[in-house]
């Protein structure tokens, strides 16, 4: 038996960019953001809360890189997570032609490239 908030918390969110690409991450990897924390908060009233999509005002090759990172960040850095890596290993992975986005795009989600910087 599980509760529903457990069941909440483990369900999946929308995240759309601005040229109407859609990426599904689960809502504790869209947690890690500040502002997409805000925007799902079971407490606010939020359009994007109660449809579970949030959107991002950046092109898809941008949010695209936003879920990466969060998702590689919830798997580092959860519970139970033992083996170490260097964010290197991630950020890498950054083709320079969306770096300056990502950092603007990282600013208003709050809190999701904090490492990196």
């Amino acid at each position: 038996f599980q509760d529903a908030g457990a069941e909440k918390r483990d369900d999946w969110v929308k995240i759309t960019s601005s040229d109407g690409y859609s990426f599904l991450v689960k809502r504790s990897v869209a947690a890690i953001s500040g502002t997409l924390k805000n925007m799902l908060s079971e407490d606010s009233s939020f359009r994007e809360a109660i449809a579970n999509t949030c959107p991002i005002s950046e092109r898809a090759a941008v949010v695209e890189k936003v879920c990466e990172y969060m998702s590689f960040k919830a798997y580092y850095e959860g519970p139970g997570s033992k083996e170490v890596v260097d964010v290197n290993e991630f950020t890498e992975r950054i083709p320079p032609e969306v770096a300056l986005e990502l950092l603007l795009a990282a600013d208003y989600l709050e809190g999701v490239f904090d490492s990196c910087i």
